[in-house]
């Protein structure tokens, strides 16, 4: 199995948080589908409960709720995920994952569906905003 890496939406806040994690954890989330619940304890969330929105494999395609199973397929999409048309009413045959996590995948994304005792912040720590560069005027 490849890295697999979780990133985590807090939708009150708006910010999300990126995690590695380890093949044993990652074992767990194999056969889930889109939609799902998990328990955060995997993780090292206590009392967080998460539920899955997305993902992408090893080749950067996502995975499509309408698709069911763990294959590719090429199916033609009107919209996300997978693709954002330019103009209203374009429609484009686009490679996408099915809705259940496998082995191949290698991103997963959850939100937030219940907190726990410790924010995110403290258990991610708090991200400094990168400050500006200065020029000097001569």
């Amino acid at each position: 199995m490849a890295n697999w890496r979780i990133v985590i939406s807090d939708p009150e806040t708006r910010k999300s948080y990126q995690k590695e994690l380890e093949e044993d954890k990652a074992i767990v989330l194999v056969g889930k589908k889109l939609g799902e619940d998990v328990n955060g304890d995997i993780f090292g969330l206590s009392g967080y409960s998460l539920k899955v929105t997305g993902g992408s494999d090893r080749e950067g395609f996502p995975m499509h709720p309408n698709l069911p199973g763990q294959g590719k397929k090429r199916m033609l999409l009107t919209g996300p995920p997978g693709y954002h048309p330019k103009i209203k009413g374009q429609r484009k045959r686009k490679t996408v994952r099915g809705n259940t996590i496998s082995q191949f995948i290698t991103q997963v994304n959850v939100k937030v569906v219940k907190k726990g005792d410790k924010q995110l912040d403290e258990i991610f720590g708090k991200k400094e905003a990168p400050s500006p560069p200065t020029t000097e005027q001569k």
